[in-house]
Parts: C-alpha cells; structure tokens; sequence
C-alpha cells in the first residue's frame, strides 16, 4: 500500500496570505498584462487572489475597473468607425491604456496606491 500524506484538518480554510513583496510583483503583473492582454488578467488576478491580501485585491479590482471601462471604450470607437470619429476614439483608449496601465504598474511596484482616472467603478 502507498502512503497518502493525511488529509487537511479543514479543506475549507481561506488561503494564506501573500507576503509585501509577492502582492507588490502580482499587482504589478497584472498591470502590464493589462496592456497586452485586455481585460483577462485583471480578471483572473481578482478572481484567484482577491482573498491573499489587501493590496492586491485594491489593485486588482481597480485594474479590472479600469479594464472594463477601455472595454466600453473600444465597443464604442468601433461602432463609431461608421461615422469616421470612432478612429480617433480607437487611438485614444489605446494610448491611454499604455500609459495609465505603465503609471500603475510602477505604482505598484513602489507599494503605493494607485486610480486609474476616467475609470467606471465596477468592483471595490
């Protein structure tokens, strides 16, 4: 017979808590991937780790705000694009969720707090 390791004393217990530094590196890759990525990693980030720290809920649900906010921006540019301004609305979400997606990053890499501004508050 195979020795099993014995099962968890409570298989429902929360998750254990991030350390500074590891909440710092996952807000600060959530961020990034935010840029190349869309909305996804914010959203799996504020699914699987809004339970290992504050910081890291903080900055993933306002990641995952800002996400959803360029989402509505680039269904609007591109129903716009039949009147020819919806170009300009395109470019506009792209270059703002460059550079608003590297200030946060670095945001959160330093540990500091970070608002995305023009974000629609779905999460907290």
């Amino acid at each position: 017979m195979a020795d099993y390791p014995p099962p968890p004393q409570n298989p429902y217990q929360a998750p254990a808590q991030m350390s500074p530094a590891d909440e710092k590196l996952w807000a600060t890759l959530i961020h990034v991937g935010g840029i190349l990525f869309g909305f996804l990693p914010a959203l799996i980030g504020y699914l699987v780790l809004k339970d290992r720290g504050p910081f890291i809920r903080e900055h993933a649900a306002t990641a995952l705000n800002f996400q959803l906010t360029l989402l509505i921006a680039y269904i609007v540019g591109g129903i716009l694009t039949l009147v020819f301004i919806g170009l300009l609305v395109l470019f506009a979400a792209w270059v703002l969720a460059i550079v608003f997606g590297i200030m946060a990053a670095v945001a959160a890499n330093e540990g500091r707090r970070y608002t995305y501004p023009l974000s629609i508050p779905f999460f907290s």
